[in-house]
């Protein structure tokens, strides 16, 4: 699950694993496999940073590693 803030300043848990896009629109918008959508405070980068470690957390230490080639780990 990561933490992100919706519009009204409330913030809501989500299950990263449902997540299907994050897109900025300009705000950020959200996109569950369900269909589901969440427009949020939080930042594209700070979004997929929030994923990605908790993929790590997942996985173990093992670094998760993105489409475009660029490792991540949990000190950022």
């Amino acid at each position: 699950m990561i933490r992100v803030t919706k519009m009204d300043g409330k913030e809501v848990m989500l299950n990263a694993d449902w997540i299907q896009s994050v897109e900025a629109t300009p705000d950020t918008l959200v996109t569950l496999t369900t269909g589901v959508q969440f427009i949020v405070l939080d930042s594209v980068e700070d979004v997929v940073h929030a994923f990605h470690i908790y993929k790590q957390k997942v996985l173990g230490p093992r670094l998760v590693q993105s489409k475009e080639g660029k490792s991540w780990s949990s000190t950022g």
